[in-house]
């Protein structure tokens, strides 16, 4: 057991990430969590026999969650149990078009097929470099810290990065291989919370439909908070203490060493810090001047992630005629990215998602009764209040009405909406973004807030605003990739 002691601020997935790989090399772990439960943006919000997933509701990339545990000789299954879903999702493109995206291949070629004659081998193909760029991207770029382009001066690397089409947009790309509206829309919907337009976005991100429609989508029977709780039972079993209820109000620097942490509650000491809560936040509230690793001038010029409108909804009735996952893509998907990215502002005609996880599980639900999720992308930024909230509801409740041909309005029995004013709340999210930085070229890699404090020798930053980016399995591997980073700088 190493006498080093370090503490690790927030407990989302890089945070629970970090945190489980140092305990396990015997340093002292200690986690300060602002909230009343572990997860960061994955906690779980229960009422009246509902229980709601309050952020991710994806389960992407299974393989990076059964890596991290088998680096504890664990499995996945030794926490929770996984269900593919198939379809893995619904697409609404108006009241009669409905696309239904099957797990099996054959089927999807089909499915492409019958859309656009000829694109099944198109789709193979696609999803053939898809594939190359995934292996890549995965295996050699994600768990690089990042510090400087010295780290990708590798000749092998620069000759793979022309076949990862870094300089290709997504937009672009994707039509050199379909043609049909609808294909487009599927093929780029996951980049809309990659935080930029298609355009603007590097068609390397096309490994993300390499882990949506031949990886698959998969569902943690109980909810996504069981990896949460998975990473947490697996953090005490490895002696990580976890206090919850404890605000990081200031970090002490003394001869470019944190000398201590002020909370709420008491003041820490610690060997080494590992910053898992909003990096902006940190870096502009927390630390002094002279040892910020930014301006606000910087802060200012990032491009963010979209943030969400989000409502949680408890019906006592069946509603028939959706999936488990279903968007809602009837109107232009242009424009609304448009409204989030380019001319920031509350959109005309959003495009929306549902979740309706009780058509999986019956846990998350009283018998009888559905629990659903509505998510509208907006831009981080804007004016929040409950009356903007109301009129999107209301947009939204009509449109999964007329499109769906159940108005659920009367049966709604729990009912809870979450935005921008309450991601700063709760997580101090640096202008309300749900899901982080933006995976532009330009913040790319070591374009991203770099992980390593500038200015402070013990100070490590993980987590969606910095490498390798947003998401749950991104977030995961942040959390290793500093841990290894923090255990170089204890020279251990």
């Amino acid at each position: 057991m190493s006498s080093k002691h370090i503490i690790v601020i927030g407990s989302g997935f890089a945070g629970l990430s970090a945190a489980c790989v140092l305990a396990k090399e015997g340093f002292k772990v200690t986690i300060l969590e602002k909230n009343d439960q572990p997860g960061g943006r994955a906690r779980a919000w229960e009422q009246d026999g509902f229980r709601f997933d309050m952020g991710p509701s994806w389960y992407w990339m299974p393989d990076v969650f059964e890596n991290f545990f088998a680096l504890f000789g664990k499995k996945t299954s030794d926490y929770y149990r996984l269900k593919r879903l198939d379809p893995g999702y619904r697409v609404y493109y108006s009241k009669n078009e409905i696309f239904d995206v099957p797990a099996d291949m054959v089927e999807l070629e089909a499915l492409f097929e019958q859309a656009e004659p000829g694109s099944s081998k198109a789709l193979r193909d696609f999803l053939n470099q898809a594939a190359y760029k995934y292996k890549v991207g995965m295996g050699e770029y994600v768990f690089r810290p990042s510090h400087s382009i010295t780290e990708f001066i590798d000749f092998n690397l620069i000759k793979k990065s022309f076949s990862m089409q870094l300089l290709t947009s997504m937009s672009s790309h994707v039509r050199k291989y379909f043609k049909k509206p609808q294909l487009i829309k599927l093929l780029e919907f996951p980049v809309l919370f990659l935080g930029a337009t298609p355009q603007n976005t590097p068609a390397m991100y096309s490994m993300m439909n390499y882990a949506d429609l031949a990886l698959g989508t998969w569902y943690p029977m109980g909810g996504m908070n069981e990896i949460v709780k998975a990473m947490v039972s697996l953090a005490i079993e490895l002696g990580v203490e976890i206090k919850l209820n404890i605000e990081v109000t200031k970090i002490n620097i003394q001869d470019k060493q944190v000398d201590k942490i002020q909370t709420n509650n008491g003041v820490f000491t610690t060997d080494m810090v590992i910053a898992g809560a909003d990096y902006q936040h940190v870096d502009q509230h927390l630390i002094e001047k002279p040892y910020r690793n930014y301006t606000t001038k910087y802060w200012n010029s990032r491009t963010m992630s979209p943030s969400s409108l989000l409502f949680y909804i408890g019906t006592n009735k069946k509603v028939p005629n959706i999936q488990h996952h279903n968007l809602f893509f009837d109107e232009d998907f242009e424009l609304h990215a448009k409204e989030i990215y380019t001319a920031p502002q509350w959109p005309s005609s959003p495009l929306f998602y549902v979740c309706c996880s009780s058509k999986t599980d019956s846990t998350v639900a009283p018998e009888g009764g559905e629990n659903l999720f509505f998510l509208m992308p907006i831009a981080p930024g804007l004016n929040d209040d409950e009356t903007i909230r109301e009129k999107y509801f209301t947009l939204m409740m009509d449109r999964f009405a007329q499109i769906t041909g159940h108005d659920i309005r009367d049966s709604i029995v729990v009912k809870r909406s979450y935005a921008l004013n309450d991601f700063k709340v709760d997580y101090h999210s640096f202008k309300g973004n749900a899901y982080g930085l933006a995976n532009t070229l330009a913040q790319t890699a070591f374009f991203k807030p770099a992980m390593q404090a500038k200015h402070i020798n013990n100070l490590l930053y993980t987590g969606q605003l910095t490498v390798p980016g947003p998401g749950v399995p991104p977030a995961i591997i942040s959390g290793q990739v500093v841990a290894k980073e923090a255990m170089k700088k204890l020279a251990y």
